[in-house]
């Protein structure tokens, strides 16, 4: 299932998602920029037979949802969602146990983008969102996520709970992030996870947190309380990475 019609935005995003083999229709570019990044995103736009127009600053600024493009815009087909057995096929063919990361909505799109970048670069085999109260894929998660959307399959699901019930079913455990839990450091994060990350403002929704096998904490050290969901999702992802290697 498909959201409506992509716009991507940022130089990297845009690379990545011609890297990647996405379809993008038409790419917009600030007359006169000859830098590295622009040429290469000129000659993909050429290989590829993509419409390729120069604008005016003006133009860009119009055109742009996020009002940080870097000189370039490009309308592309919308990202499709993934199913959860794409995730879980992924992590086979890999021959790797299950990464997933889960987010109880995520309602800011530079959250979901960071945490789609983290999860990439963590080696997780995918994303699940609620398809409802949390935002969905659009041009600013696109650009956050510095292209890694374009390899990280992302399923939007009408109830985690369930979701999550059915992936314990296939093996999958659970550990959210929440300040009351055990130290992340005492906790055995290997095997088969699923890595919940919960709402901005509220944190992980009870009926999901009821769901988790554990509950991680990370330990902080400085005068305030709470750390950004996706900070907080890549310290987790990461200590999950680390007793992975080991």
């Amino acid at each position: 299932m498909a959201e409506e019609s992509l716009i991507i935005e940022g130089r990297n995003a845009v690379i990545e998602a011609f890297r990647s083999g996405k379809t993008i229709d038409k790419v917009f570019v600030l007359d006169g920029c000859q830098d590295g990044p622009v040429r290469t995103i000129v000659r993909e736009a050429k290989k590829h037979d993509t419409i390729l127009q120069f604008v005016t600053k003006e133009r860009l600024d119009q055109l742009s949802e996020t009002g940080k493009h870097q000189g370039v815009v490009a309308h592309a087909a919308a990202y499709e969602y993934a199913e959860v057995e794409d995730i879980l096929a992924l992590a086979k063919e890999k021959g790797e146990d299950p990464f997933i990361f889960i987010l109880d909505n995520i309602e800011d799109p530079h959250n979901l983008g960071a945490i789609i970048r983290t999860a990439n670069l963590a080696g997780a085999h995918g994303v699940i969102i609620p398809k409802r109260r949390a935002v969905g894929l659009t041009a600013t998660v696109a650009k956050t996520s510095a292209g890694a959307l374009n390899y990280t399959p992302v399923a939007k699901v009408t109830n985690l709970v369930k979701t999550m019930e059915e992936l314990k079913e296939k093996g999958l455990w659970f550990v959210c992030a929440d300040m009351g839990g055990e130290t992340m450091y005492r906790l055995n994060l290997t095997g088969p996870i699923g890595l919940v990350i919960g709402n901005e403002g509220t944190g992980v929704g009870r009926l999901v947190k009821e769901e988790c096998d554990f509950v991680a904490s990370i330990p902080m050290k400085g005068d305030i309380d709470s750390l950004n969901a996706s900070v907080a999702a890549g310290v987790l992802a990461y200590e999950i990475v680390r007793q992975r290697l080991n």
